[in-house]
């Protein structure tokens, strides 16, 4: 499966920001990046053990591998959007120490420096436990009505996004907006409708979410206490979800950054693991995608 964009040229769109915004897509990439790149292969007909492992080399193989999805079980999807940022580390240390398996949805200017270069890749090479998802370029510059009404640039957005991350999929989730586009699916708001139709196009998938762990403003610790938020996603998968039997959990990275928010985390997890029914995976394993 390549990760190609619809358009090659670049888009340069006057914003309220009062700069011009250019994102190009451009093929002219450096040697050493072009090390850096993931490999994307699709595998049909393959056993489960063959999905390749990452090891921590320039050149990494990512085989996508479809799954059998137990009648009998439910499937927790939990993503951590906005990183790399503080709290990354400790989620992934996390999810290894606990066996489960989990989605980071990245900002691709959150990964521009040393230290986030670094966390990208740590997370990159924890495939097929931990994926790496794009959750744009910009994050929107926290300005969603205006981002989104200039359908063009937001698009751009993401293919950047895609590239600066290598970003294995075709996974995004929307900043500030919970979107669905899936094979012969958009279900979204008004306001992401035209860059949702465009992603499409593009063959992207954009998810969603069912259930939130809130932050507060400022300083992001975790608003519920962790029983608090399974008695959420147990209410969620026996009431409503996008898609039955499977629950999406949104939460982010810098939420978990303090030891005590982290140890919460812990908890949240522990306590779903205590029901044999449920089963945790990552994002491409979502039913329906256009894989």
């Amino acid at each position: 499966m390549k990760l190609r964009h619809p358009k090659k040229s670049s888009i340069i769109v006057a914003t309220a920001w009062g700069v011009l915004l250019c994102m190009a897509c451009n093929n002219n990439t450096s040697n050493q990046q072009q090390k850096n790149s993931a490999v994307i292969t699709k595998a049909s007909g393959l056993q489960k053990n063959t999905i390749t492992a990452l090891q921590d080399t320039p050149t990494r193989a990512i085989v996508y591998q479809p799954i059998t999805y137990d009648t009998t079980k439910q499937y927790i999807y939990l993503t951590f959007d906005d990183g790399p940022q503080g709290g990354t580390k400790q989620c992934l240390e996390l999810c290894k120490k606990l066996g489960i398996k989990a989605t980071f949805f990245m900002v691709g200017r959150h990964g521009n420096d040393k230290h986030g270069k670094e966390q990208v890749k740590i997370i990159s090479s924890q495939y097929p436990q931990i994926l790496l998802a794009n959750h744009s370029y910009t994050h929107a510059n926290e300005k969603y009505q205006f981002f989104y009404q200039h359908p063009l640039m937001a698009e751009e957005d993401f293919y950047k996004a895609q590239d600066s991350l290598s970003v294995p999929f075709k996974i995004i989730r929307l900043p500030g907006n919970s979107a669905w586009v899936r094979k012969n699916e958009i279900k979204c708001s008004g306001l992401v409708r035209s860059v949702c139709n465009k992603l499409d196009s593009a063959g992207y998938n954009v998810m969603g979410w069912d259930v939130e762990w809130r932050f507060t403003r400022g300083k992001s610790f975790p608003v519920e206490r962790p029983a608090v938020m399974a008695t959420h996603v147990d209410t969620a998968l026996h009431r409503h979800t996008h898609t039955p039997n499977h629950v999406v959990i949104l939460t982010h990275d810098r939420m978990f950054r303090l030891p005590n928010y982290a140890d919460s985390l812990q908890k949240f997890i522990m306590i779903l693991k205590q029901n044999p029914k449920y089963v945790f995976e990552t994002m491409d394993h979502y039913p329906g995608l256009k894989m």
